[in-house]
């Protein structure tokens, strides 16, 4: 399975990273919806397109705003947004509003909760969990008999949370990592991770790989996160750019 990166920061875009996207073409999943998205339209090869919403946060929801370019002319007959009720509700009336984009693009917007998996169309199963997030966030889990992944963004990383057991022994853990070390606190109050306890999470759940995405956008390359150290503890860490392909 390949998995490519189509947006790899968090809050806003810079020169070389766009907002959270990232995207399974064989099956026709997209995760997280952030300004990443327009660059899903080279990769479509189903016709269907299944995008999966961890929160409605701007940086993960905007690029559902650019689905009628995305979509033009592509094999896509179905195009279903799977996210909570509430969210979905902020998504269609805010989002959409009239008077901000007038004309809803051709989706079908489906609640998705913890207690409904969503079964994918290569016989894999895409499951979700609760992180602590202002407003409330999704981690994501995929399974299928021979691999598996985990997506978790905007949360504070912490070995006793709830999603670690969810996160279990998958083949390829996609964490968020905005802040380096030395910014706990800034990383407690908005709901975001510093690499340590991003590190030590991965160590616990006993992941295979680590791609560390959400990165601070005024940080172009990376530089503050002391991956060196990291790499001491955990071997297996990748800090993907956009446009990068993972394999697991």
């Amino acid at each position: 399975m390949r998995l490519h990166f189509l947006g790899t920061t968090g809050y806003h875009p810079n020169e070389r990273r766009q907002t959270a996207c990232l995207m399974l073409p064989e099956i026709g999943v997209v995760l997280d919806a952030g300004t990443g998205l327009f660059r899903a339209r080279d990769l479509i090869q189903t016709d269907s397109l299944s995008i999966f919403v961890t929160h409605a946060h701007l940086d993960h929801s905007i690029g559902l705003t650019f689905l009628f370019d995305v979509l033009h002319e592509k094999p896509v007959k179905k195009a279903v947004v799977y996210c909570e009720p509430d969210k979905l509700t902020a998504i269609r009336e805010h989002l959409f509003h009239h008077l901000l984009f007038p004309i809803l693009p051709p989706i079908d917007l489906r609640q998705f909760t913890p207690q409904r998996p969503v079964e994918l169309a290569d016989g894999g199963r895409l499951s979700c969990f609760a992180l602590k997030h202002p407003g409330g966030s999704l981690g994501f889990r995929l399974d299928w008999p021979d691999r598996s992944m985990a997506y978790v963004t905007d949360t504070t990383a912490d070995v006793t949370a709830d999603y670690v057991s969810k996160i279990a022994g998958v083949d390829l853990l996609v964490h968020e990592c905005y802040f380096p070390d030395g910014q706990e606190n800034k990383a407690l109050v908005t709901g975001h991770s510093c690499l340590t306890p991003v590190v030590a999470v991965a160590r616990r759940a006993h992941v295979k790989q680590l791609a560390l995405i959400h990165t601070n956008p005024l940080d172009l390359d990376g530089d503050s996160l002391n991956l060196i150290a990291a790499r001491k503890v955990f071997p297996h860490i990748h800090l993907p750019e956009d446009g990068d392909i993972l394999d697991f």
